[in-house]
């Protein structure tokens, strides 16, 4: 799996003028039902495509308007939550009940929305040995997901009413926590309507006088990683793993910088594949005192948005003893400051686009 996300984020120019002065809050409900198909992205998940997926898509929406600086940067999007029902209509694959933290961006006009959600989801029918062993998409009832929405959007046309259609993406993984682990992605259709909880009223965007340019020296960053995951060889067990990561960054301006450093991997589910293979499969030549540390050298990009910030590494291993999904591996996710140095971190690892893990961080910014 990899993150849709993960996550584009534009430019967009700033909208009106006003004076500079606190605008009030503003909150806007949508509703869309959805209908589609879940994609063939591996050949495994082949028997559970027989039938069309269909659900809602709830989302709760508060409007910005350059109260603070970073809404102009970004063009004045939406922040809120989204949640997300639905029904794969396949009883192998059972029903999701998702909940995710959202930004809609705004394009041509702000004619078209472009809504980017992460969160968790609930499967109610994962893989079991006895009862459901043919679920190879889903190893657990909690799941990570991806929200992507496309959407034409014009809010109240009829009074506080609006609508809004267009395109939907939804991921479910639970990265590789627990095997099987193949997850879906499902493309569809939506339609639906908004409504306005202020009545309709409207504001002007508050465009501020661009700063200075920041300018910093080069920072050093030092992280500490962990978390639990398991290989893809199903009751092989769940491990604890740690990673220590330390690199250099340098500011591009208010928004981005970039990095170079390098991990060094402690994966103990190494451990117990390697020992694994190398007892049932000797054709593999796998020695069974095989190292089970990784170290890699990456590069990567820090997208700046208020106290949070995307952060999107691509690695390679230099020391690779033990062959594990290739050499290149890439990190995406998000990270949140604590004041001017203290940061907290969940990111995914994964090799292209198969997941290894969830990361859990910490780390200092000096």
């Amino acid at each position: 799996m990899k993150r849709l996300l993960y996550l584009c984020f534009f430019l967009c120019s700033s909208y009106g003028f006003s004076q500079h002065k606190e605008i009030p809050k503003k909150y806007v409900l949508d509703v869309s039902q959805f209908y589609g198909s879940v994609l063939l992205h591996n050949t495994d998940i082949s028997h559970l495509i027989t039938n069309h997926p269909g659900g809602l898509i709830l989302g709760f929406n508060r409007k910005r308007f350059g109260n603070n600086e970073w809404e102009s940067l970004y063009g004045y999007p939406d922040t809120g939550f989204s949640f997300v029902y639905q029904n794969m209509n396949n009883f192998t694959l059972g029903e999701n009940y998702g909940l995710y933290a959202h930004y809609n961006f705004y394009f041509l006009r702000r004619n078209l929305q472009f809504r980017v959600g992460q969160g968790v989801a609930y499967n109610t029918n994962p893989y079991d040995k006895n009862t459901n062993f043919r679920n190879n998409a889903y190893g657990s009832h909690l799941l990570a997901s991806t929200l992507v929405m496309i959407n034409y959007h014009k809010e109240n046309l009829f009074s506080k009413l609006g609508l809004k259609a267009g395109l939907s993406l939804i991921h479910y993984s639970n990265a590789n926590f627990k095997a099987p682990n193949t997850s879906t992605n499902s493309m569809a259709l939506n339609v639906g309507l908004t409504y306005d909880l202020d009545g309709g009223d409207d504001f002007e965007f508050i465009t501020r006088e661009s700063k200075e340019k920041i300018s910093e020296p080069i920072r050093y960053n030092l992280a500490l990683r962990t978390g639990v995951n398991e290989s893809d060889v199903i009751n092989s067990g769940r491990y604890g793993f740690w990673i220590l990561s330390a690199y250099a960054d340098k500011r591009l301006g208010r928004i981005s910088a970039i990095q170079f450093g390098t991990d060094v991997f402690f994966s103990n589910f190494l451990k117990e594949l390697i020992r694994f293979q190398s007892i049932a499969f000797p054709e593999l030549n796998v020695d069974a005192d095989t190292d089970f540390k990784r170290i890699g050298l990456f590069v990567g990009h820090e997208l700046f948005i208020n106290k949070m910030s995307v952060e999107t590494q691509l690695g390679y291993y230099v020391y690779y003893p033990f062959d594990f999904e290739g050499k290149v591996y890439n990190r995406i996710g998000l990270k949140r400051y604590f004041g001017d140095k203290v940061f907290g971190a969940i990111t995914l690892k994964s090799h292209g686009a198969k997941a290894e893990t969830v990361e859990f961080g910490i780390g200092v910014r000096l």
